[in-house]
């Protein structure tokens, strides 16, 4: 009797420590506007594999990929709350939380994706990482889109005259606004999940982006003529909710801040790639893809020059140009 008791409860032990989890697990959600083939998508996965193998699958995040959660501003507001954990933004949506951000769309600044990256991965850009903080947001690394061509549905665009005129979607960023209207381009904000809409009835005649985002949001459905104006550099951001970072051990914060590496590396990964196939590939798909004078288009908005070194203060601007 005895003995059958204690076969009993030995069993129902192992039973049920079997049945506990090696530790708990966590899971966080990450949202970013574009779709999970994007190269947000490409940093979002980086991240989600790097967080889950260095902390043993402790912590597992769950990706909002094409604005499940609400558009940028949304989502940021929600990692300030922290509704959201995790996100991958443009730089135009954080310019209503960090307004410093904002000198990186300064067009015709940066030259090209070399100048960039050591720029956003030096003094300048480490800097302003540490701004968000006071904002409750981790900014964990900078990230990227590329350069930002412009597309329409009217005209090949060759010269600052051939886009007069021309209804182009903008983000909310009174940067790159500033510029269009210097180019003589009616800026139209928009939210990015109206834009497909609004390309297919019309109310817009273009919009601009980044190679990446013209091929993976499959914009040559919609637009016949793509410029390359290389007008503006587009960085991103990988941010965490201020108050998920801090209940991190010590050990878990150097975990996410590689892992927001990781998840910037493949997203200058993806940005390489399609900057070499991109082009061709949007010619296959239909697109009617010009070269263009870039230094009439720069010379255009020059005199938006004078407003940017108000707002950001020439000193820095001409750090950043001289950034070699």
């Amino acid at each position: 009797m005895r003995k059958s008791w204690l076969a009993a409860a030995l069993l129902a032990t192992c039973a049920a420590t079997a049945s506990l989890p090696a530790a708990a697990e966590t899971t966080l959600k990450m949202a970013y506007a574009l779709s999970t083939s994007s190269h947000y998508g490409a940093g979002a996965q980086a991240m989600a594999q790097s967080i889950e193998a260095s902390t043993a699958g402790r912590y597992k995040i769950q990706q909002f990929a094409n604005s499940a959660l609400g558009g940028e501003r949304e989502v940021i507001e929600g990692l300030q709350i922290g509704t959201i954990d995790l996100a991958i933004v443009s730089t135009g949506a954080t310019l209503n939380f960090v307004p410093e951000t904002g000198v990186f769309d300064i067009p015709f600044l940066l030259r090209d994706l070399d100048h960039a990256r050591k720029v956003l991965d030096g003094k300048i850009g480490q800097d302003m990482l540490a701004k968000f903080p006071s904002r409750g947001i981790v900014a964990l690394a900078w990230g990227e889109q590329g350069f930002r061509h412009l597309t329409n549905n009217v005209r090949p665009v060759k010269t600052p005259a051939d886009a007069k005129g021309l209804k182009i979607r903008t983000t909310e960023n009174p940067i790159h606004i500033a510029a269009f209207r210097q180019i003589g381009i009616l800026p139209t904000p928009m939210a990015w999940p109206e834009v497909a809409t609004a390309l297919q009835q019309g109310t817009i005649d273009g919009q601009e982006n980044p190679l990446s985002v013209i091929t993976s949001a499959k914009l040559s459905q919609m637009q016949k003529y793509l410029s390359l104006t290389g007008h503006v550099y587009g960085p991103a951001l990988v941010l965490m909710s201020a108050s998920a970072y801090e209940g991190l051990s010590k050990e878990d914060k150097a975990n996410f801040d590689k892992a927001g590496k990781a998840s910037a590396q493949a997203m200058r990964a993806y940005v390489d790639n399609i900057e070499k196939t991109g082009v061709e590939q949007l010619k296959k798909e239909g697109m009617q893809v010009s070269e263009v004078d870039r230094a009439a288009f720069a010379a255009a908005v020059e005199p938006a020059y004078a407003e940017y070194n108000k707002k950001f203060g020439k000193d820095l601007i001409e750090a950043i140009r001289n950034t070699k």
